[in-house]
This record gives structure tokens, C-alpha cells and sequence, in this order.
């Protein structure tokens, strides 16, 4: 009897050949793009203490309280797969002492991230952001840099149909009077909540507005506003960031009603749709968290962040042109006495920097010409007893040659092209 057919687990996925390619593409444009601005790059562990999420990302949110995956280290410890990564970047800046750097100091990623949530098209319990963090500065330059980075990214991966949604949390002062306020209408409309919103009313008021209870909806249609509240120091930071904006030709909307998943934001805020992804069509997003790396243990720290979905944009791409690497020349073999030739010729190849591959599966030569064309190859060595036939995949040409003499050749051929 033959064992179980055993499958990934529910809401994971395997990554084949030419999604792997367009995935090391999206990555390659990231780099380039991040790294050409002054980003470095950071990979933080896979597991972390569960406090610097609790801490950190806020124990009213709903990361914290539905959708971590949290375990026993096995010495009473616990620790928590990272839902996301701006939390332990900024432990990793008061960590190592980055504050000593000269400011900001600005990091980037791409990592895999865990949530407990109900799997569907372009949102798995495993998933992939790429973000960038600019730490040590609350210059309203870093917000807007940030923010049309995304930007940048989103549309050198062909995302269709992008929407870039603003607005303004202000700082922690100015949101505590604020707070009062929408609390108070809160409870007056108490009987028309959700039972969940009802239960946040008092540690985290503002998660109302992204209610999808249609009751609480209506209730939140008149509710008050936090931009209309604002102090006359944050309206300023985000006046000027908008300037920032419009002189970077960044087209945004300002959304009232954005208020983001994590407790740590302060001042700007902003989230990228695609209405290419339907009812879900978050790509990607962040904004300014002030006081988190303090929260953390660190020195009052500005920071202003994003990160974005890997599969999202993949998703509402246009398609990534990812073909698979070139194939220089491929080693056949006219018999299998040949194969020993053939291997010093394949190694060979390879140092000299050519990419090369050799027949592996045992075809007659009909079906390796016939596999090095399905390759793309531009040129076949069909390896002999004491020389090679090297054949022009391109034009048809060919000549008999000595097998050291090949990669010198396929070189030179390659030159002329």
C-alpha cells in the first residue's frame, strides 16, 4: 500500500521555477531601487520574543490577538513567528546601537511573515513583504521619500490600477484629545456597534473606522474626524509632506477614515489599493511611528516605514519578463564513452563564466538537441571520441573542433554577437 499523498499546509505554498524567477526579478528591482536611495539591507530572525509584538504592534490589535502563531521554546520562553517586520527592525536598531550612526539610518527587507488568517487568493498564513525603514529623522522629507519609493516599485513591477490613500494620525498629544472625543460618540451610538468594535472602544477607538459591520459603517459615516483635530505642528508636517508629494508628481487621495492595523503610527499614514485585486486590494503601505523605538527601550527615536505584499503584487502585476538564465552552451554527448570528456568540458565552460549545462537524462541525441532548443541554447557541443561538433543553435552552422577548444570558440562567438 503506498503512503498518504502529503500537501503543504493550509494557507502555504510552494514557489516552482518561473514564479521563482519573477520573484528574483521583483527582489533584483527592490534592491536596485532601495540600495540606490541609501537603503541597506536586514534580515531580522524568523522567531521573536512574543512581547515585541505585544508590546510593539499593540495587544488591541488584531495581529496580537487573532493572528499569531505563538509557541513554548521548550524553557518557558515564548516566542511568536514575525507577522510583521517594522517591530523587529526597530529592536535590531536598539539592539546593535544604531542610534550611534549617523541618522537616519535606513534599512530594507525582504523576508517571509506568518498570520493566523483565512487563506485566499494573494493572502496566506506564510507570505512575503519587501519594506523599508528610515529610522532617526521626522523630517517630512523621509515620509514623502518613502512613500514615492513605494510608489516607484509598484509601477516598475507593472501594478495596474494603483490608488495611494493618505492622510494624518498627528502626534500621540494631539491624538489623546481626539480620542476623547470619538470615544464619547462611540458609546452614544453604542447599541449599533459591532460587538468587536464595542470591545476596543476604549483601548483602541480608532480601529471603528476599518470595521466591515455595516451598522457600525453607517455609525462611523458621521463620526469625527481625526484631521479635523489635528495640532498646528502635525497639520504643518503634513502640509509639507503632501508639498513633497505633488512636487514628486505622486498622485494621492487624502482619506479621512485611514487609520492602518498597528497601534505604533503617529503623523502620516498611507496605503497603496489596486482595484485589479477586488474587495481586497491592499498592495501595500505604512507611515510614521515616533515613539516605537522607545516603546522598545531604545532613545525617542522618529521612524517612518512601509512594507508590501510580495504575492499582492504579484498578483495585480502586469506579468514580470522572467525568463529563465541563458543557456551559453549546452554539452551533448554522441555516446556515452563520450561522458567523461563531456564533464571536463561542461566544468570548464562554467569557469570561464559561461552558462552551461550538460545532458543528464540519457536521450538519444535527437531528444538533447531537441531539449537544448526547448533551453534557448546558443550553441550545443556534441562531444566526441577526441573532438566536439560545436553547432550554431541560431544560424544552423557547424564545425567539427577540438574539445579543448570549445569554450574559447563559444567565447568568441558570443563576442561577435
Amino acid at each position: 500500500m503506498s503512503a498518504p499523498t502529503l500537501k503543504a499546509p493550509r494557507g502555504t505554498y510552494d514557489v516552482l521555477g518561473e514564479q521563482a524567477e519573477a520573484r528574483a526579478t521583483l527582489e533584483a528591482r527592490a534592491k536596485s531601487l532601495l540600495a540606490g536611495a541609501g537603503y541597506e539591507r536586514i534580515e531580522t530572525p524568523a522567531f521573536e520574543p512574543t512581547e515585541l509584538f505585544a508590546r510593539g504592534v499593540g495587544e488591541s490589535t488584531d495581529i496580537v490577538r487573532k493572528e499569531m502563531f505563538t509557541f513554548d521554546d521548550g524553557g518557558g520562553r515564548s516566542l511568536t513567528l514575525r507577522p510583521e517586520g517594522t517591530a523587529p527592525v526597530c529592536r535590531a536598531y536598539v539592539e546593535h546601537g544604531m542610534h550611534k550612526r549617523r541618522q537616519p539610518v535606513k534599512l530594507w527587507y525582504l523576508s517571509s511573515f506568518f498570520r493566523h488568517e483565512r487563506a485566499q487568493a494573494g493572502r496566506y498564513r506564510q507570505f512575503w513583504q519587501v519594506g523599508a525603514e528610515a529610522l532617526g529623522s521626522d523630517d517630512p522629507a523621509v515620509d514623502a521619500e518613502s512613500i514615492a519609493l513605494l510608489a516607484a516599485l509598484l509601477s516598475q513591477m507593472g501594478v495596474r490600477e494603483v490608488r495611494l490613500r493618505l492622510s494624518s494620525l498627528g502626534s500621540a498629544d494631539s491624538r489623546a484629545e481626539y480620542r476623547e472625543r470619538l470615544q464619547d460618540y462611540l458609546r452614544a451610538h453604542e447599541q449599533s456597534l459591532s460587538e468587536d468594535v464595542r470591545s476596543r472602544i476604549e483601548q483602541n477607538p480608532l480601529r471603528a473606522f476599518d470595521a466591515d459591520h455595516a451598522a457600525t459603517r453607517r455609525v462611523m459615516h458621521d463620526a469625527p474626524r481625526l484631521l479635523d483635530h489635528l495640532s498646528d505642528d502635525d497639520t504643518a508636517h503634513f502640509a509639507q509632506v503632501r508639498e513633497l508629494l505633488d512636487e514628486a508628481c505622486v498622485r494621492y487621495e487624502i482619506d479621512s477614515t485611514l487609520v492602518r492595523g498597528l497601534d505604533y503610527y503617529t503623523r502620516t499614514v498611507f496605503e497603496f489599493t489596486s482595484d485589479a485585486l477586488g474587495a481586497q486590494s491592499g498592495v501595500g503601505g505604512g507611515g510614521r511611528y515616533d515613539g516605537l523605538v522607545q516603546l522598545l527601550g531604545g532613545h525617542p527615536t522618529p521612524g517612518m516605514g512601509w512594507a508590501a505584499g510580495v504575492e499582492r503584487m504579484m498578483l495585480a502585476g502586469d506579468g514580470i519578463a522572467a525568463g529563465a538564465s541563458p543557456v551559453d552552451v549546452f554539452v551533448a554527448l554522441r555516446s556515452d564513452g563520450a561522458r567523461r570528456a563531456a564533464f571536463g568540458l561542461l566544468e570548464a565552460a562554467r569557469s570561464a563564466g559561461l552558462h552551461a549545462q550538460m545532458e543528464l537524462a540519457g536521450r538519444s541525441l535527437k531528444g538533447q538537441l531537441g531539449h537544448a532548443d526547448a533551453l534557448g541554447a546558443r550553441y550545443v557541443a556534441i562531444v566526441e571520441d577526441g573532438a566536439t561538433v560545436l553547432k550554431d543553435m541560431q544560424d544552423g552552422g557547424q564545425e567539427r573542433i577540438a574539445t579543448d577548444t570549445v569554450v574559447h570558440a563559444v567565447l568568441r562567438g558570443l563576442r561577435a554577437l
